[in-house]
């Protein structure tokens, strides 16, 4: 029996910690497993941004983050998970972003605790919603999966909203719903990075997104605390943008690419990216 790629992510939590790139599309989503790399995080800010074009304030439905994120998990043979924000609305809500994110292939999501609209999670402004609104959003995703394996992260945004001691409690609540794992938004400090691990005896996901509140702290620093994932959600989206933008303005400049081809992926590359001989009497994806 071909082993599920939610029992794969299982397996790979249980043996130590995990590295996953995060990624707004699906040919990143390529380049990530491309470069070696055992997983891909799928990174709802990147599907806001660079689909849509707006910010990461819940404006996708959870039809298009299962569609979008669907690309991303069928482009590659590695485990995905997927930020499912707050779950798109209440109980019955989540319940059904669940099921539409099993569908889509993915082998794990995340959930906020978050009030709707909810704001990107190192930004100002945010609020949380009731311990036990959550716990029964928790309990909600659990009973709707037909997977058992799909990973289930609970993600809680207390600590800038409340505080430190207040994430872990909100934490220990979630773990006890049923959460298969936690994710503890903006923690401010290494050394709160490293309290919350003593705190919570379950796997732990760290966010290294940059200029944020939290500190850019190494996976081997992540890893010897005790977390299982560490995501770095925008990083290649950043880097890409950046690179883009600076081509841009060379091109409305001076009339020509030109200068840049040595810089730029070549068709070849792309192809061999993409699996595609254009030579060959059809396409079979992989």
């Amino acid at each position: 029996m071909q082993q599920t790629r939610s029992r794969r992510l299982r397996e790979l939590i249980a043996q130590g910690a995990l590295m996953m790139p995060g990624v707004p599309n699906a040919a990143m989503g390529r380049q990530v497993e491309r470069a070696g790399f055992d997983a891909v995080y799928i990174s709802g800010a990147g599907m806001a941004n660079a689909s849509a074009g707006v910010p990461d304030i819940g404006l996708l439905t959870s039809t298009e983050v299962a569609q979008l994120a669907g690309y991303v998990a069928n482009a590659v043979t590695i485990p995905a998970i997927v930020d499912a924000d707050t779950g798109f609305g209440g109980a019955e809500n989540v319940a059904r972003t669940i099921r539409q994110l099993e569908q889509a292939g993915l082998a794990g999501c995340h959930i906020e605790d978050q009030e709707f609209p909810k704001r990107c999670g190192h930004l100002a402004g945010k609020e949380v919603v009731d311990v036990d609104e959550m716990v029964g959003k928790i309990k909600a995703a659990v009973a709707a999966r037909r997977d058992q394996d799909f990973l289930i992260i609970a993600r809680t945004d207390a600590r800038a909203v409340e505080d430190f001691d207040s994430a872990v409690k909100r934490a220990q609540r979630y773990v006890e719903a049923g959460a298969d794992g936690i994710f503890p938004e903006a923690l401010q400090s290494s050394e709160e990075f490293k309290a919350f691990a003593r705190e919570i005896k379950a796997p732990l996901l760290a966010n290294m997104t940059e200029f944020g509140k939290s500190p850019l702290l190494s996976f081997q620093e992540l890893s010897d605390f005790g977390y299982k994932m560490v995501i770095f959600p925008m990083s290649a989206f950043r880097v890409s943008m950046e690179a883009s933008d600076e081509f841009l303005r060379d091109l409305k400049k001076r009339g020509t690419q030109s200068g840049w081809l040595d810089k730029m992926q070549t068709r070849k590359e792309l192809y061999e990216l993409l699996d595609y001989d254009p030579t060959a009497e059809s396409w079979h994806d992989r």
